[in-house]
Order: C-alpha cells, then sequence, then structure tokens
C-alpha cells in the first residue's frame, strides 16, 4: 500500500512541477515580448526623428533652389512637402 501512495504523490509532484514550468515560461514569454516591444518603440523614435531632420534639410534645399529661380517641380515639391508636413504635425498633435 505504501508503494501506491508513493507512486501517487511522485505523479502529484510531476503534475505540480509541469505545471510551474509552464506558469514560467509563460512568464518568461511575456517578459521577452515587452522587453522586444520597448526596443522597438525607441528604433521606431530614432527613425522618425531621423526622417524629420531629412525632410526639414530637404525643405530647406528645395526654399533655396526657389529663392535661386527655379520653378516648375521644386515650385510642385516645395507644397506637396510642405503640405505633407503640416499634415503630419496635425495628424501629430491629434
Amino acid at each position: 500500500m505504501e508503494a501506491m501512495e508513493t507512486v501517487e504523490a511522485v505523479i502529484r509532484l510531476s503534475s505540480l512541477l509541469a505545471a510551474l514550468g509552464a506558469l514560467g515560461g509563460a512568464a518568461a514569454w511575456c517578459v521577452h515580448f515587452l522587453d522586444r516591444d520597448r526596443r522597438q518603440d525607441k528604433a521606431l523614435n530614432a527613425i522618425r526623428r531621423e526622417q524629420s531632420l531629412i525632410c526639414y534639410g530637404v525643405l530647406a534645399c528645395l526654399k533655396g533652389l526657389k529663392e535661386q529661380g527655379c520653378n516648375g517641380p521644386v515650385s510642385d515639391a516645395l507644397n506637396r512637402l510642405e503640405k505633407h508636413l503640416n499634415q503630419a504635425a496635425h495628424d501629430e498633435a491629434a
């Protein structure tokens, strides 16, 4: 009779360990997921800042060309870029 109780105790213990292992694995996955999400957010913010600087640099170049008398595609690109930046600024505020 003692052997059966020992076997049952081993089975219960192994069930408990398996359940704890599954919970620990799920917790580790959540921590890893949140850490990766934070790193991606930082990378995306850096990319957005860089793109913003590039847009303002291109805007300055187009304005300089416009001041030198270039028309046509320069005027069109300047208007489109200013419109885009204005809409982007309003979208960020919302």
